[in-house]
């Protein structure tokens, strides 16, 4: 079977696996490389606000049934909301069951984990916190504060009013889409760094952490990944078999991105490919354009059985004994904290931080024990976000009517 080399999934393959070699034979010039994926992330980020807005200020103005939009927020935010919880749920049970937490030796952690406490006591995490945090103080700010849900509204409000003009709206409609391939033609553009991108990032964390950090808290490790499989595989699987959908034709179909993620740590990279890649799946563009950023905010189950799991990980190597009623309260803390988590390297870790720092129950310094492997527990949780956001988008299109699939037959030789 040959190899094509000028695939974007080969290339970046290639880049994670020399990127681990040269992490693992010049640890000390591997972890300087970690630049390289900072500067492919922010080129990321440079694009997304201003495609988010001008694809759901597109796709609302376009469908011109304000109703409809309302409907399809208000079914995402509850398929969210039903999904996330059952993936704290998860997290929690497997780690009651498995227990990884038994028999550390809590007093080994190491590491300096005061950047995180203190970005998590940066962070407000109160339910008004949150709602005001989605206001932007100006246009502006909405595009410069780095934060997804600011954006989201202001577009929801600019394509409402856009909506209400009729055939007057219609010229800027236009110039939008015009405006919007611009922007997309950005995102192919600093695609092609992506590999370079997942050789830095891959390079700095051998050479940061070691090869043998691959091992330590092995069984953390193995619990995460083993639970966000069955996650994927029973759940959405289950979901998106219900809808006639095969998960694993689905994540055949978004390959790229997955390794893309797996490089960077970060599902925000994938964004701009994956709003692409589900338009061309057969999602319409307003139902793409609302969903997916949104569930990048609200629908991160990646990260929700990460943030269940670690806590009750350092709440049994610190022998806290947690009744029934603490985990419950736990969950109900982590349904808050998790939605306040980004898609994007270490904001699970912050995240953490502030969830322990309003559960005293469990010692916020127990965190060290588990960063040295955390970095390589992001790309499980980035990659189980992204297909959680993806699969929803799909879902609340066939729900909605708004799916027609014109690639279904490519999909189905993709995957035979």
């Amino acid at each position: 079977m040959r190899i094509n080399f000028k695939s974007l999934t080969t290339q970046v393959i290639l880049g994670i696996f020399l990127g681990i070699t040269i992490g693992f034979i010049f640890p000390e010039f591997g972890s300087q490389l970690k630049v390289i994926a900072d500067i492919f992330i922010k080129l990321v980020k440079m694009v997304i606000a201003p495609i988010i807005f001008l694809t759901i200020v597109i796709g609302i103005a376009g469908m011109g049934d304000l109703k409809k939009v309302g409907k399809i927020g208000g079914k995402a935010l509850i398929y969210f909301e039903v999904v996330s919880t059952i993936a704290l749920t998860i997290g929690i049970i497997v780690a009651n069951v498995i227990k990884p937490g038994k028999g550390i030796d809590a007093k080994a952690g190491e590491g300096d984990i005061t950047q995180y406490t203190k970005a998590a006591e940066e962070t407000s995490h109160g339910f008004m916190d949150f709602v005001m945090s989605i206001i932007p103080d100006s246009f502006i700010g909405a595009f410069t504060g780095g934060q997804l849900l600011p954006v989201l509204l202001l577009a929801i409000l600019f394509g409402a009013s856009l909506a209400h003009l009729g055939p007057k709206g219609e010229p800027l409609i236009a110039l939008f889409e015009k405006i919007a391939d611009v922007f997309f033609g950005i995102v192919n553009i600093i695609m092609k760094l992506s590999p370079y991108a997942a050789f830095g990032a891959m390079a700095y964390t051998i050479g940061e952490f070691g090869l043998e950090s691959l091992f330590y808290l092995g069984k953390l490790m193995a619990s995460v990944y083993t639970t966000m499989t069955i996650f994927i595989i029973f759940v959405l699987g289950g979901i998106a078999k219900f809808y006639g959908l095969n998960i694993f034709k689905f994540i055949k179909y978004i390959k790229e991105e997955i390794f893309l993620v797996i490089g960077t740590s970060s599902s925000e990279a994938a964004l701009p490919g994956m709003m692409s890649k589900l338009e061309k799946f057969g999602c319409s563009k307003s139902v793409v354009g609302l969903v997916l950023p949104t569930g990048y905010s609200f629908n991160l189950d990646g990260t929700s059985i990460y943030l269940s799991m670690a806590a009750l990980f350092i709440a049994q190597a610190y022998g806290v004994d947690l009744s029934i009623w603490h985990q419950i309260t736990l969950l109900g803390v982590l349904m808050l904290t998790s939605k306040g988590a980004a898609g994007v390297t270490g904001s699970g870790f912050v995240t953490l931080a502030a969830t322990l720092a309003v559960f005293p129950s469990i010692p916020v310094e127990g965190m060290a024990l588990i960063l040295g492997v955390d970095r390589f527990m992001s790309e499980a949780r980035a990659i189980t976000n992204l297909i959680g956001n993806g699969l929803a988008t799909v879902i609340i299109s066939k729900t909605e009517n708004e799916f027609h699939p014109i690639q279904e037959v490519s999909l189905e030789e993709q995957s035979a």
